[in-house]
């Protein structure tokens, strides 16, 4: 399992981007096989029917080495739990990537080892992690429900003062990449951005 970091190819390690490169079969979504799939290699596109990408990737197993590429760290909400459900472990060999949450950050200059880093890309974090405490540095995954003008309103039912600042960071790493800063109060008056990283200091 290799991580392909934030998106754009130069941020791939060297030992991910060797793998890949090398391997007979690799699996992965569709702008990954896109970008790094050559000629001749086996390739399954990961889209909604996790099971069916277990299936072809247990196939193949016996008789190649299978590369799955994901985006970002494979241990960061990513398919490692689902493998390791699948497979034993001696069989999984995971090579890391640059996360998006960690890209984010040293793009705004900002230290993360104080910070909170969550998600709700497909799911909601507890009242207690999202609580406000002075100081609180939060790191947050985002998806098409939970966005930079919804998880504002999610934060501020929970406490947070309207003038907390606001990093929304849309289309890492890519040309087009942008980062806003603004408050929590004013999220509302940006252009709506989802699947993008928020970082949020209290």
């Amino acid at each position: 399992m290799a991580g392909i970091g934030p998106g754009n190819p130069k941020y791939v390690l060297p030992a991910a981007a060797e793998v890949i490169k090398n391997a007979d079969v690799l699996v992965g979504g569709s702008r990954a096989l896109a970008d790094f799939a050559g000629n001749g290699q086996k390739t399954m596109a990961i889209r909604g029917d996790i099971p069916a990408v277990m299936s072809f990737i247990r196939e193949n197993l016996e008789s190649s080495d299978v590369v799955v590429m994901v985006s970002g760290d494979p241990g960061y909400y990513s398919l490692l739990d689902a493998l390791r459900r699948e497979f034993p472990e001696d069989v999984l060999e995971v090579i890391p990537g640059i996360s998006s949450v960690q890209y984010a950050f040293s793009k705004l200059a900002l230290p993360w080892h104080d910070a909170l880093l969550l998600s709700f890309h497909g799911r909601v974090p507890d009242d207690v992690s999202l609580r406000y405490e002075k100081g609180k540095l939060l790191g947050l995954l985002t998806d098409a429900k939970y966005s930079s003008k919804t998880i504002p309103e999610v934060l501020i039912k929970r406490g947070w003062p309207k003038d907390a600042r606001l990093a929304i960071c849309s289309r890492l790493s890519y040309e087009d990449e942008e980062i806003v800063r603004t408050t929590l109060g004013e999220a509302a008056d940006e252009k709506e951005q989802t699947h993008c990283i928020l970082v949020v200091e209290g």
